[in-house]
């Protein structure tokens, strides 16, 4: 069973990454809320209440129970909404997954890690700064790197999908969910021998 805290009812947090408006649908910096989305429509889920500056709701996940939490302070600042929400449900920082995207993978692939540095990714700088350590899994899921040097990684991230690249993600969102439930249930490293592609 996973741990309790008495006031809380949550023993994992998992947090997609992306940015609030809806203009920021569909591109590659809110593939984080596109997996999240996906979770909270599996574990029949509402993401319909507000705190901590992100919206969220409770799922029971086999033997745990799970808040998915989606911060609406924009990418740049997300850890001011994961760090306050793990510390109001008492979780350490080894049970946050975060869901985010990944420019140094090609789309549809997925890198799971148990912790490391932000690796450029300005939502996971904020988190490692709000939480005071490294040591959160990490779902990276590939968008694609941009077609040539000189592109702006502004333009790049906050672009949208081709229709191709969409559909290779929409087809490894089961896996995310299926990774989340294995790393909740302390098996890390099957879900990167079995989702690390």
């Amino acid at each position: 069973m996973g741990i309790f805290s008495a006031a809380s009812g949550a023993d994992w947090l998992i947090a997609g990454l992306g940015n609030p408006e809806p203009k920021y649908d569909g591109t590659r910096h809110n593939t984080g809320f596109a997996a999240l989305d996906y979770l909270a429509k599996s574990w029949s889920c509402e993401l319909n209440r507000s705190k901590w500056q992100g919206l969220y709701g409770i799922a029971t996940v086999g033997e745990h129970r799970v808040m998915l939490l989606k911060p609406l302070t924009y990418m740049n600042l997300s850890g001011q909404s994961i760090a306050p929400a793990a510390a109001f449900y008492k979780l350490p920082r080894t049970h946050i997954i975060v869901l985010c995207d990944d420019i140094a993978q090609q789309p549809g692939h997925i890198r799971i890690r148990p912790s490391g540095s932000a690796g450029g990714h300005n939502g996971l700088k904020s988190i490692i700064s709000s939480t005071g350590g490294e040591d959160f899994v990490r779902v990276r899921i590939g968008v694609g790197a941009k077609p040539r040097p000189d592109y702006d990684l502004a333009d790049w991230v906050l672009g949208k999908f081709p229709a191709e690249d969409a559909k290779l993600l929409a087809d490894r969102l089961p896996d995310v969910e299926g990774a989340c439930r294995l790393i909740m249930d302390g098996r890390l490293s099957e879900a990167q021998n079995r989702y690390n592609h």
